[in-house]
């Protein structure tokens, strides 16, 4: 973002060790004008820098949603799969030869290693699009460095791993967004102003529908593939075998089913619960803190996984109508909610306008440019990690109790389990000494 780190970049660019090599955006600003939008165009001082790490299906897609903003460049990648790099290479070319007045083209190096693209002193911040297993491990080594960080939800695999994350983007007073994007969507908005505001009067129960907790690794071994650096793959966890359900090859255009297996993901719980369980939080006001207990299903009086708030408000794991949604019922209405979807009861609620001297919550049109937005005036966006941190501990003391099959007692001030060793040894996990981090 700053001037001096665009005589670093040419500078870096030459010396940097690469296993792969594209194309890096010159931004615009020697063109002038306006774009077709009428926004103007930004000059080097303004763009800001990426480096994404991670370039896997979900990175792939972010590189088109941070450079349709306008306002960024992508200056390195950092990927341990040669093939996945590649297509993201070409997926930034073709965007940019669509796009023609945005720039020109020179080299965008790829690491193997991430630690060298953080070593670069001309990425303002880092994407981090990897296995949720390598989140925690990454965020913390770029917070170090100085770089601001949009992490991918879920944020963490586990509760210690998400506190060290906020505990090492404020000691280093780093812009930190999770890429929990609904939160920029109007009907989720909607839905938060409608609840904070008492529209459909007191909160009687939640409903979130989203899918099964996680398994353990099961899978058998397979070749590991030209390309693929299966060692970086598993980072700071303990060695498995390869599987490609893990790492699909290019040809598969889908999303790898490592989120399925718990030494990597939490399954559905916290892959779509991520996201539901967030707009539960952020409608309770419950951005800071989070549930008092968890109830494991038990076949008699919680036939479904159990969450109850200090206020009294219960949120059950449940199957109902819609799929990767909500329903709240409260005493005077209810809400339903899905990406694209909203339906009210009164019917009217829908479309109610919120006035001026009600509650509001932060108001975000663009999850990308409010990352930026964020990052230019140092202040905390939409998702900021706390916020992440706290949604995903909902999703990591379910899958906990999951496991254990029995109610659990949270704190979430302490963020420990009352009285209970054997849940509280479950919300750390071991990692090796070369990439893990202290939790």
């Amino acid at each position: 973002m700053k001037k001096e780190n665009t005589l670093n970049r040419r500078q870096f660019v030459g010396k940097a060790s690469s296993a792969l090599a594209g194309i890096m955006i010159v931004p615009r600003f020697v063109l002038g004008g306006k774009r077709p939008d009428g926004s103007k165009y930004l000059a080097p001082s303004d763009m800001i820098s990426l480096g994404f790490i991670g370039t896997g299906k979900q990175g792939r897609s972010l590189t088109n949603s941070f450079l349709s903003t306008g306002e960024a460049r992508i200056v390195a990648l950092s990927e341990v799969y040669k093939a996945k790099a590649q297509l993201t290479l070409d997926r930034i070319k073709a965007y940019y030869e669509k796009n023609t007045g945005q720039g020109s083209y020179s080299e965008i190096p790829v690491y193997n290693d991430f630690r060298e693209l953080l070593a670069r002193k001309d990425v303002d911040a880092v994407v981090i699009a990897t296995p949720d297993h390598w989140h925690a491990a990454m965020a913390v080594r770029a917070a170090e460095a100085g770089k601001d960080i949009y992490c991918e939800k879920p944020l963490s695999l586990t509760v210690k791993e998400g506190r060290a994350m906020v505990e090492a983007a404020r000691k280093h007073k780093r812009v930190f967004q999770t890429g929990s994007m609904q939160r920029s969507w109007p009907e989720f908005r909607q839905t938060a102003e409608l609840i904070r505001n008492g529209y459909i009067g007191e909160i009687k129960s939640i409903k979130v529908n989203v899918g099964p907790p996680p398994l353990a690794y099961n899978l058998p071994a397979e070749p590991i593939p030209d390309g693929l650096d299966w060692n970086a793959w598993l980072g700071p966890n303990l060695p498995v075998a390869f599987n490609s359900e893990l790492a699909p090859p290019t040809s598969k255009d889908v999303f790898p089913n490592w989120r399925n297996y718990k030494e990597f993901g939490g399954g559905m719980v916290t892959d779509w619960g991520a996201h539901m369980f967030d707009i539960v939080q952020w409608a309770l006001d419950m951005d800071d803190s989070g549930p008092v207990e968890v109830i494991a299903p038990d076949g008699k009086d919680h036939p479904f996984l159990t969450y109850r708030y200090g206020n009294g408000i219960t949120m059950t794991h449940e199957k109902w109508d819609w799929s990767n949604a909500i329903l709240f019922t409260g005493s005077e209405g209810e809400i339903r909610v899905q990406r694209k979807k909203l339906e009210t009861t009164p019917a009217s609620l829908k479309d109610k306008v919120i006035g001026e001297n009600e509650k509001h919550v932060y108001k975000s049109e663009n999850h990308y440019k409010d990352f930026f937005d964020a990052m230019r005036k140092r202040s905390k966006p939409i998702c900021d990690v706390e916020i992440g941190h706290r949604t995903a501990s909902v999703c990591n003391i379910g899958n906990i109790a999951y496991q254990l099959k029995r109610p659990l007692q949270w704190n979430p001030k302490k963020e420990t389990f009352k009285n209970d060793k054997e849940a509280n040894a479950l919300l750390g996990r071991e990692m090796n000494s070369t990439w893990g981090i202290k939790i």
